[in-house]
């Protein structure tokens, strides 16, 4: 019984934005206790892989957010190829909506933070923490409010926050990419022309393809470009299709899903939400690199997505998913608000002292935790969906290739 229930909750859509929210609050828990130095000291120790006298020395925060985030984006990628090449975004009728509420979505949030910080140069940097939207908690959120939400809303959210996560990869690839290395940044060339030609020979086997990324992210890492960039390109080159009509990409993206989603993400969480309260006043809430980090998150994104959809719905260049209400979209567009796992790896990109990385959390946590709440209780309150039988046939229609499960 036990086991079955357990079964039933890892399979559950819901089940990987709980495992998140757990470890942030243990990370909390643990920051304001006295477990907090050695919390503290044991992702500032530094761990060493050498051979021959070099290699990599860094600390262990940063073999998460450098490393076991880079197999977090190997994931990503293996998602938005499968997406562009069969799912969501084959059709370019179907990415029109999500695509623009997308862009809508990243920029007012940024807008937010730099105007509260206009006065701040120093802050500056962390523009792009509000962009993002957190894939597995917002459809946990979702989850949660059952059969009410429509599915094609459902579809919506997703293709949305993939299109956010390709624009989170953009931004950190072009603004947070630290001094360049060129030599580095040419011998990374070697293992890319590798894995270009065995994928256009038709070579289907992963293993040499996650050894030849594994280089890639070494010298990545070391040109000064961000290392987890290597896991969304290396995803690029694993084949959708092998010669006896098999799928590698679907079956590594379903062997790595339960590892990122129930281990890697929750680890850094963990690692990266330890929020230290001590001392903390309402000035420090409400000064501007937090302020402007939880208001992105809230009002930006919900005046982005909201902004955007009801605009290009109102001119004709799109229509609502089928049996939506404008409060159905409102409450997704306030979902849209949470920033968890890819605003906090963006913090750490853009501010490295301990000072600024609690403001982040703080901000981080406290916007994500509000917009959770508000699209909780918007879409609990919004009509439910129409009956199962007339919304498939609705949805058919307007959204020929529109998948309504979730990827996992």
């Amino acid at each position: 019984m036990l086991l079955r229930r357990l079964e039933n909750f890892f399979d559950s859509d819901a089940s990987g934005g709980i495992v998140l929210m757990v470890s942030a609050i243990a990370a909390m828990f643990v920051a304001n206790s006295s477990l907090y130095p050695f919390y503290d000291a044991s992702l500032s120790s530094y761990l060493a892989v050498t051979l021959g006298g070099g290699g990599l020395e860094k600390p262990l925060i940063l073999w998460i957010n450098d490393g076991l985030m880079a197999v977090f984006f190997l994931l990503v990628g293996l998602e938005l190829k499968r997406e562009l090449l069969e799912g969501k975004l084959k059709n370019p009728r179907d990415v029109v909506l999500p695509g623009m509420a997308a862009v809508g979505g990243m920029a007012m949030p940024a807008l937010v933070y730099f105007l509260l910080n206009f006065g701040t140069p120093e802050t500056h940097s962390g523009w792009a923490i509000p962009a993002a939207t957190d894939i597995a908690f917002a459809l946990g959120i979702l989850a949660l409010v059952g059969d009410r939400v429509p599915s094609s809303l459902k579809v919506f959210l997703l293709t949305l926050a993939i299109l956010d996560d390709l624009g989170a990869i953009l931004i950190i690839a072009f603004f947070y990419t630290a001094e360049l290395h060129l030599d580095y940044l040419f011998l990374a060339a070697i293992p890319l022309v590798i894995m270009y030609f065995m994928n256009r020979a038709g070579i289907h086997r992963i293993a040499p393809i996650i050894l030849l990324g594994t280089v890639l992210w070494v010298l990545v890492l070391k040109s000064g470009v961000h290392a987890t960039l290597a896991g969304v390109v290396t995803a690029f080159f694993i084949p959708l299709k092998d010669r006896y009509g098999k799928s590698p990409l679907h079956g590594l993206e379903h062997a790595l899903s339960p590892y990122v989603f129930f281990l890697i993400v929750p680890v850094f969480a963990f690692a990266n939400a330890g929020v230290v309260l001590t001392g903390v006043t309402l000035a420090d809430v409400f000064s501007p690199l937090p302020l402007g980090i939880a208001l992105g998150l809230i009002l930006g994104k919900q005046i982005g997505v909201m902004g955007v959809t009801w605009l290009l719905v109102k001119f004709g260049i799109a229509k609502k998913p089928y049996g939506a209400t404008w409060l159905h979209i409102y409450g997704v567009a306030a979902l849209a608000g949470i920033g968890f796992t890819m605003s906090l790896f963006i913090g750490g990109l853009s501010f490295v002292d301990a000072f600024h990385m609690n403001e982040v959390r703080i901000g981080v946590l406290s916007g994500s935790v509000i917009s959770a709440v508000i699209g909780y209780a918007v879409l609990r309150l919004a009509p439910a969906a129409p009956t199962a039988h007339k919304a498939e046939d609705e949805e058919t229609e307007i959204l020929p290739s529109a998948d309504p499960r979730p990827a996992q």
